[in-house]
């Protein structure tokens, strides 16, 4: 044991690091790479929002806000919700603005997750959720997803998990890594079974501003969920705001106010100035979202286009900036096509295993570069995929 690791709680001694920063790593030390790995819009946050901003800086609104976040802000994000999704939220009670979504995912899950509930959470995922919910002192319980269904959620599958101790159902629309998106119709076969088991749905909707088919709905917005809805969203996506560190979340006063309470002993409140470039966004920043989609668009459809010609095949991601090709056939796992692809060919791309069981055989790729690079990455994967086929 490692002097002081006695010291260490259990949850974290479990833990397990994150897979997708390993690969990072590796890909920092060399020149000449190409990343697909990154999941972060490669815009700068629009001028606007930063003026706002520096403006507030300047002003000397250096405080803290309220707990929540500037009621300003809450104000605009409650106008969003009701304007883009259909959903109504009381500025006062029902939206928290916190440090990034995952924050808000960690509130949600903490201030209703007792030891020993179960959590339902959908496959393949991001990294953290599984995590966020151990530290909570819940049991994740993992939904594998399938390629043949283009990795949604199929009803049955949560049929077949529920056991008396499930608690809730975590889901991501569009999906990180998979870009699938569930529709309203399949949205509402979803809450038919919610309500049945009276469970509770934490939906991270970070995604929401990067989907391209125009049935996206919120899970809040189907029939009877509200109540049972706690909504993850978020800056950082379709604002290109990841640095920034703002999200929010939305839901029933009785969720929001049990999170601002852990909110208030752990955060105190999100950064100020942050804050203020938000109610810029929110306001005037839908022109700069709608530029940044369209140019996503045309990026996912050359690049997930290729990737089947090069013989990884790939389904057509509904939203974010992910693709999720199979490289089943070039008989490397995961790991072993992403390591040898950024050691021979200088492409970084993220084993599909790392977000879950169901993401074997895959790797996740990040179209959110410009396409020149996608190009270039293109034409290495290529050449990679072919020189396999040579070897055998």
């Amino acid at each position: 044991m490692t002097h002081g690791q006695q010291y260490l709680s259990e949850k974290v001694i479990n833990l397990k690091p994150s897979g997708i920063r390993r690969f990072f790593d590796l890909a920092s030390g060399m020149e000449g790479v190409i990343s697909l790995g990154v999941g972060e819009p490669d815009f700068v946050t629009s001028w606007a929002i930063r003026e706002a901003s520096i403006l507030s800086l300047e002003q000397g609104y250096t405080a803290y806000t309220a707990n929540a976040g500037l009621i300003e802000l809450r104000r605009e994000i409650s106008k969003y919700m009701k304007n883009r999704f259909e959903v109504s939220y009381s500025p006062e009670e029902e939206i928290i603005v916190t440090v990034g979504a995952s924050q808000a995912l960690d509130l949600a899950v903490r201030a209703t997750i007792n030891p020993g509930d179960e959590v339902i959470i959908v496959e393949p995922c991001f990294v953290a959720y599984a995590s966020i919910v151990q530290l909570a002192g819940g049991i994740p319980v993992p939904v594998q997803t399938t390629a043949e269904n283009e990795f949604k959620l199929q009803p049955e599958q949560i049929e077949e998990v529920i056991t008396p101790r499930t608690k809730a159902i975590l889901i991501c629309s569009p999906n990180n890594p998979t870009g699938s998106m569930l529709v309203k119709s399949e949205l509402e076969k979803i809450a038919d079974i919610v309500k049945k088991h009276d469970l509770i749905v934490f939906s991270d909707e970070i995604y929401a501003e990067l989907s391209y088919e125009d049935s996206y709905a919120s899970f809040a917005s189907i029939d009877e969920m509200w109540e049972r809805t706690i909504v993850i969203n978020g800056f950082s996506k379709g604002f290109a705001m990841t640095g920034w560190r703002l999200g929010f979340a939305c839901g029933p006063s009785v969720f929001i106010q049990a999170m601002l309470k852990i909110h208030q002993h752990t955060m105190m409140c999100a950064p100020t100035m942050a804050q203020h470039g938000a109610v810029e966004a929110m306001k005037n920043g839908m022109d700069d979202v709608a530029h940044m989609q369209k140019s996503y668009l045309q990026r996912r459809n050359y690049f997930v286009k290729s990737l089947n010609e090069i013989g990884l095949d790939c389904h057509m991601p509904g939203g974010a900036f992910y693709a999720f090709p199979s490289i089943k056939r070039t008989g490397l796992t995961s790991e072993e096509f992403a390591q040898n692809l950024l050691m021979e060919e200088k492409v970084a791309v993220v084993p599909g295993d790392v977000f879950g069981e169901s993401g074997a055989g895959h790797i996740r790729c990040s179209y959110a570069t410009s396409m020149e690079q996608l190009k270039e990455a293109i034409k290495r994967m290529k050449r990679f995929v072919e020189n396999l086929q040579v070897k055998a």
